[in-house]
C-alpha cells in the first residue's frame, strides 16, 4: 500500500469515527425555517440533511459551538463582488485545513491510488442541492459528457484541469455516490484544483441546466428562445445560466451555506441560508449559523470610513493598512474590533522589472544579473518597512512565509541586505561609468533611467519615493508613472513598461504537493517575463518561448514536478527553484507579511484574532469556516429587537 493511499485511508477513518455520534443525534434546524417546515413548505431537517452529514469538529480547530440565527453586513464596490460570497462560503469537494492539509468536504471521502492517476470520489447519501434535488454522480456526469465534451460549450476540448499533456481523463460513475477519475499520467493538480478559492468545475446541477441543453431539448426551441433573451445561441444561454461562481443568478442551486436571493442591478445584494447544507455541529445544529449575509454596495473610497463608523459586522476587503489608525481609533465608540491578520503572499509589494521589455538597450541591462542584484542591494526595506508599515511588515526577498514548510530564511535575505557599497561595485563590474552629475550611463552612453510604471496606488508611491533616493547612490534615476490598471496591463503585455510594482508569489504558504506556478513563466499575468507566460498561456500562438536561461530552467523544474512520483521529488524541485528565484532575482521583493486590517463587530464569535488573509489556499475568511461563525446570545436579542 502506498504512502499517500494510507493517509487518505486514514483521512477517511478519522472522517469515520467523527461522524460516527452523528447517527444517533438529534438534529436542530434553524429557527427562522420553523414555518417554512410546519407548514410543508419544506421538510424537516432530518430529511434535508444528507444521510451521514459533515460533523464539524470545532474545538480542534480552536472554535466552539455557536448558535442559529442573525444577520451579517459587509460592504462591497459593486455588484461583481456577490462572487466573494462563493469565496467565503468554501464548500468544496476537498478543501484546505488550517494546517493546509487537503481534507474531504462535500464529499464522504476520496481515494487518490495508481500513483496519483485515479482518483476515487464519494458523495454523501442523500447529499442535495439547495433546492432540494438530489445531489448524485449524475451532476457530475453531466458536466462531463454534455459539457466539457460539447464542442459548443468547451470549443478547444475539455478543461486543461481534466487533462494530462493533452490527454483526457476518463470519468466513469460506478453508482449514484461514488466517481471515478483516472489520469494517462499522475495529476498532482486535480485535487488542489477543486479546494481553490474558486475551484475547478466537475459538476454542475443537471436537473436544472438540462432545460437549456439540446441533449434534453428541442434545438429549435433553445434557438428560439436564445434569440428572445439577445443571446447568440443555446450555449450562450447555458453559460449564463450556469456560471456558478458568480452567485447571480437566484435560480441557480448551490451547494454554499448560502444562497443569493436578488439580482443585478440592485445596491443591496442578500444571501440567506441553503435549508440543505450538508454540515452540522457537535451539538447537531444545522449550519451555517447565521441566517443571512447582507452585501450593501458603496463606493470603494467610502468604505474604510463606513468600516469605521460601524456599517459593517464583518469587513476585510477594499481596507488597507493605512486604514489601521482611523479603525483603532473608532473602535470604542462604534463597538467593533480591528484584528490584523498576516497577508500570506510572498512579497506584499515589489519591484518587477520586465525581462521581456521591448526597449534593446534596457533590456540588456535588466537581463544582466549584476543589475538586478545591485537595484536589490540599493533598497533600504528596513527604512521602508519602519515608515510605511511601522516596522511591523517582514522584510526581504519574494518567496514563501515562515509558516509553509519551504520556507528557508536564505531565500528572504539573499541580495536584501542594504549595501549600498557591494551594489555599487556591481554595476562598476558591469562598466556603467558615472558621467559629471553622477548618474550612470548605460550601454547607449546614455544617463540610465528607470520608469516605474504602478497602478496609482499611494502606497506604492510612497515607496517609491523612497527608494528613490537610495537608487540616485547608484547613480540611477527613477521616475514614478501612476496609470490605471488597464493601460498598465496593456503596455506590459505589449513589452513597453520597463518596471512596475506588485505583489509577489500569490501563494507565500505553498507544500511541495502544491504546483509550483507561481516560480514558473505560465502566465501572461506574471509581468516579470509577461511574454513568455503568454507563450505558455495560449499553446505557443502568442508572445515568445524563454530566451533566458532562467526562464528555460524553470519551466524544465516545473515539468520536472509534474513527473515527479514522490513528495521528497517534488520537495526537491521546489527548493532548486526558490533558490533560483533567490540568486537570479526575476523579482525583487520589499517586503511580505503586512498586516490585513478585519473589522469583526463586538459578539461576533469564532473568528480568530490572529489569522492570515490569503486568496489560495485560504478564500480569505473560508479557511476559518464563515459558516462557523455566530452572533452571541446578545447580539442575537439586540438584532431581534430592531
Amino acid at each position: 500500500m502506498t504512502g499517500k493511499v494510507s493517509v487518505f485511508l486514514s483521512t477517511a477513518l478519522t472522517l469515520f469515527l467523527s461522524v460516527l455520534p452523528a447517527q444517533a443525534m438529534e438534529y436542530v434546524g434553524p429557527p427562522i425555517l420553523e414555518d417554512k417546515v410546519t407548514v410543508g413548505l419544506l421538510p424537516p431537517v432530518e430529511q434535508r440533511l444528507p444521510a451521514v452529514p459533515f460533523v464539524a469538529d470545532l474545538e480542534s480547530r480552536g472554535q466552539v459551538p455557536g448558535r442559529q440565527g442573525g444577520s451579517l453586513t459587509m460592504l462591497m464596490k459593486s455588484a461583481k463582488d456577490t462572487r466573494q460570497m462563493y469565496v467565503y462560503g468554501y464548500a468544496r469537494l476537498v478543501k484546505y485545513d488550517l494546517d493546509f492539509n487537503l481534507v474531504p468536504d462535500i464529499l464522504e471521502s476520496y481515494e487518490e491510488t495508481d500513483g496519483g492517476r485515479t482518483f476515487t470520489l464519494h458523495l454523501r447519501p442523500g447529499h442535495k442541492w439547495s433546492d432540494g434535488a438530489p445531489f448524485t454522480t449524475a451532476d457530475f456526469l453531466y458536466f462531463w459528457e454534455d459539457m466539457a465534451l460539447n464542442e459548443d460549450l468547451y470549443a478547444s476540448g475539455p478543461p486543461t484541469y481534466l487533462q494530462v499533456m493533452g490527454q483526457p481523463a476518463q470519468v466513469e460513475a460506478l453508482d449514484e455516490t461514488t466517481i471515478r477519475y483516472h489520469f494517462p499520467m499522475p495529476n498532482p493538480d486535480f485535487l488542489p484544483g477543486l479546494a481553490q478559492a474558486i475551484p475547478n468545475q466537475i459538476y454542475a446541477p443537471k436537473h436544472y441546466l438540462s432545460q437549456f441543453h439540446p441533449n434534453y431539448q428541442p434545438l429549435a426551441e433553445l434557438t428560439t428562445a436564445a434569440e428572445e433573451a439577445g443571446q447568440r445561441n443555446w450555449a450562450a444561454v447555458h453559460i449564463k445560466n450556469g456560471r456558478y461562481y458568480r452567485y447571480e443568478k437566484v435560480d441557480l442551486p448551490t451547494l454554499q451555506p448560502w444562497v443569493v436571493q436578488n439580482e443585478a442591478p440592485a445596491d443591496r445584494f442578500i444571501f440567506t441560508r441553503n435549508p440543505y447544507y450538508y454540515k452540522v455541529d457537535s451539538n447537531g445544529l444545522q449550519l451555517p449559523y447565521i441566517d443571512e449575509v447582507i452585501f450593501n454596495v458603496t463606493e470603494e473610497k467610502l468604505i474604510s470610513g463606513k468600516a469605521a463608523t460601524g456599517d459593517v459586522d464583518l469587513q476585510a476587503r477594499y481596507l488597507r493598512f493605512d486604514d489601521v489608525t482611523l479603525l483603532k481609533r473608532n473602535e470604542a465608540s462604534h463597538d467593533y474590533d480591528t484584528y490584523l491578520w498576516r497577508i500570506a503572499k510572498g512579497a506584499h509589494q515589489a519591484i518587477l522589472p520586465n525581462l521581456t521589455v521591448k526597449d534593446p538597450v534596457f533590456r540588456e541591462l535588466i537581463r544582466d544579473v549584476r543589475f538586478r542584484r545591485a537595484l536589490s542591494l540599493g533598497i533600504n526595506r528596513h527604512e521602508i518597512n519602519r515608515v510605511i508599515y511601522f516596522g511591523l511588515a517582514v522584510e526581504g526577498q519574494n518567496t514563501m512565509l515562515p509558516q509553509s514548510p519551504l520556507y528557508r530564511q536564505e531565500y528572504r535575505s539573499e541580495w536584501a541586505q542594504f549595501d549600498l557599497k557591494q551594489a555599487n561595485a556591481l554595476l562598476d563590474q558591469m562598466g556603467l561609468k558615472r558621467n559629471w552629475e553622477g548618474a550612470r550611463l548605460g550601454p547607449d552612453g546614455k544617463p540610465i533611467e528607470i520608469i516605474v510604471e504602478t497602478s496609482g496606488s499611494t502606497e506604492q508611491a510612497d515607496i517609491l519615493e523612497l527608494i528613490t533616493d537610495s537608487w540616485w547612490e547608484l547613480g540611477i534615476k527613477i521616475f514614478t508613472k501612476p496609470l490605471s490598471k488597464e493601460t498598465l496591463q496593456r503596455r506590459i503585455f505589449s513589452g513597453q513598461t520597463q518596471m512596475t510594482m506588485d505583489s509577489g508569489f500569490e501563494n507565500g504558504l505553498a507544500t511541495a504537493d502544491m504546483a509550483p506556478n507561481d516560480l514558473a513563466p505560465v502566465t501572461q499575468a506574471q509581468y516579470q517575463w509577461s511574454e513568455w507566460g503568454e507563450y505558455f498561456e495560449t499553446n505557443q500562438n502568442g508572445g515568445n518561448a524563454p530566451d533566458m536561461e532562467i526562464g528555460v530552467t524553470l519551466m524544465d523544474l516545473r515539468q520536472q514536478w509534474y513527473l515527479a512520483e514522490t513528495k521528497a521529488q517534488r520537495t526537491k524541485i521546489w527548493h532548486e527553484m526558490l533558490q533560483l528565484h533567490a540568486d537570479q532575482l526575476p523579482t525583487i521583493g520589499l517586503v511580505a507579511g503586512v498586516l490585513q486590517p478585519v473589522v469583526v463587530a463586538k459578539g461576533l464569535r469564532n473568528i480568530p484574532v490572529e489569522g492570515l488573509w490569503n486568496w489560495d489556499p485560504g478564500a480569505h475568511f473560508g479557511l476559518y469556516g464563515m459558516d462557523y461563525f455566530f452572533w452571541d446570545k446578545d447580539s442575537l436579542t439586540a438584532q431581534a429587537a430592531e
